[in-house]
């Protein structure tokens, strides 16, 4: 079960609190339309957390036009791997899945050793680069959009975070629709539409990324306090989401994003 410091999976009897979850659900939803039909092809690069869990859903049981993708870096957890299965039973439908390349891989266990992403930032993200980084690219080259299941609360480096934003980097927009979501508003919204989610997050796991950089966390501690603990606060993010160090603002349709 979760442990108080984390928020206690919502009582559904709370009729006002699910009400105010689907409307908000609703904003999302004619979003990932907008989106789908203004930045074709879109798609969502979904990490199979808990929130990656709602957009799945969102998309998925809407038919919204929108691709969906996970990144499968080799050392992901076997909850993990039971998700994606689950998840494509659930919905009848195959993820997109890209693995890293063998030749990147082989160069940093040759130049940093097997679990060397331990002993400091620049192995780390190095072996981030090659296992999630690179991917990705290749998951974006020739898409308009890609999506996101961040928020702004989960940690310091995305307290700043845009529902849109132009990353630079992959010349394309990047949407993330949950920006302003809570913890409690993610799970509401898991448990009404009975949306399937990673078995650790019943075991104290609110982020969960590559199984030797992913620990449960303790009481008090913040929810990312499990991701790469070895490290400083400033430093735990995997390269996915830095473009050039800022976001760039849009503006559409006369609204800021």
């Amino acid at each position: 079960m979760l442990r108080e410091n984390l928020p206690a999976i919502p009582d559904l009897a709370d009729l006002e609190l699910v009400a105010a979850v689907a409307e908000k659900a609703v904003g999302v939803k004619q979003l990932l339309r907008d989106v789908a039909r203004d930045y074709a092809p879109a798609v969502f690069a979904n990490s199979l957390g808990a929130e990656d869990m709602v957009l799945t859903d969102m998309i998925w049981s809407e038919g919204t036009q929108i691709g969906i993708f996970s990144l499968d870096t080799g050392r992901l957890p076997t909850e993990t791997y039971e998700l994606m299965a689950r998840a494509e039973r659930h919905y009848g439908r195959r993820l997109e899945v890209f693995a890293p390349r063998h030749d990147t891989v082989q160069d940093f266990v040759t130049g940093f050793g097997i679990n060397g992403f331990y002993d400091s930032v620049e192995a780390r993200k190095a072996c981030c680069h090659a296992r999630k980084v690179e991917p990705l690219q290749r998951a974006l080259a020739g898409k308009q959009a890609w999506i996101t299941g961040l928020r702004a609360a989960q940690s310091q480096t995305r307290e700043k975070l845009k529902t849109v934003s132009f990353d630079s980097i992959n010349n394309l927009v990047k949407i993330s629709p949950l920006t302003d979501w809570s913890e409690r508003e993610i799970w509401v919204y898991l448990r009404a539409n009975k949306v399937p989610y990673n078995a650790l997050h019943d075991r104290n796991y609110p982020s969960i990324g590559c199984a030797p950089c992913t620990r449960a966390i303790q009481p008090g501690e913040d929810v990312r306090a499990g991701r790469w603990w070895w490290e400083a606060p400033e430093t735990k993010e995997c390269g996915l989401h830095l473009v050039d160090g800022r976001l760039q603002r849009i503006e559409k349709q006369g609204t800021a994003a």
